[in-house]
């Protein structure tokens, strides 16, 4: 399983993961020319994609659903409740589920998160005992999922925000409280303590996501996590705003 970060910021997301039977992409938050030259770099056709899945409706997840998908051989991957806040995919080729999506060869499961954006999921893919915990915009993580997703490869997760710079920050304090809410965003603090509970020795990688531009810093999120999390065996980094990630081979 191969995995790579094309975007990860406030304006915008988009993570490509490859299977040994599907080429994927997580959101669609940058716009089309952005995605398709992201993936070119990485040798691969935009043409060949053949799902898409949505962590949520946020437009940083999403603006680029129509213009990328329309006449696309992919399907889109949401659930009932976004399929239902999107609008115009009549031209989109979509696969709509309640719990998890059902694909053929594909071993994928969904967790509900907490974010203002109504149904927000996050994933664990696994294929041939590697597999990837995907989260992302969320104010917490139920901790009855914390044993399930407990000693994976790699973890994606939200690295959001530092609280102090957040709260001495340009936001007003409307947008702090919102930020800092159970419908919010992760924290440094909080995504460190969520790893300590689910880290074990079969973890090889875990990139930080979606850091604010204002209330983040990539030195600072490293620094909180390692104050939580054993980093001497794994590896380590941050998703960057329009950097594309180096590929990862899990």
């Amino acid at each position: 399983m191969l995995l790579c970060n094309l975007a990860s910021s406030s304006s915008g997301n988009s993570t490509y993961i490859e299977t040994k039977n599907y080429k994927i992409l997580i959101d669609l938050g940058r716009n089309k020319k952005y995605i398709v030259d992201a993936l070119k770099s990485i040798g691969v056709d935009y043409k060949d994609i053949d799902y898409v899945f949505l962590t949520h409706t946020h437009d940083d997840h999403t603006s680029a659903i129509r213009t990328f998908l329309k006449n696309h051989k992919a399907k889109l991957v949401l659930t009932n409740e976004m399929f239902m806040q999107l609008n115009n995919l009549e031209s989109i080729n979509c696969l709509v589920y309640e719990d998890n999506p059902e694909i053929d060869n594909l071993d994928i499961k969904t967790f509900r998160m907490s974010h203002d954006a109504g149904d927000t999921r996050a994933f664990l893919i696994t294929e041939d005992e590697k597999s990837v915990v995907y989260i992302t915009d969320t104010g917490y993580i139920n901790s009855k999922y914390l044993k399930e997703l407990k000693g994976k490869t790699m973890y994606c997760i939200e690295s959001n925000h530092d609280v102090e710079l957040l709260t001495h920050g340009p936001y007003p304090k409307w947008l702090q409280a919102r930020v800092l809410s159970d419908v919010g965003h992760l924290s440094n603090k909080f995504t460190g303590i969520y790893l300590s509970k689910m880290i074990d020795d079969s973890t090889k990688e875990i990139m930080l996501m979606h850091l604010s531009d204002h209330n983040n810093d990539p030195n600072v999120a490293l620094e909180t996590v390692c104050e939580y999390v054993d980093t001497s065996n794994l590896y380590l980094l941050c998703a960057k705003k329009d950097i594309i990630s180096e590929v990862i081979n899990l």
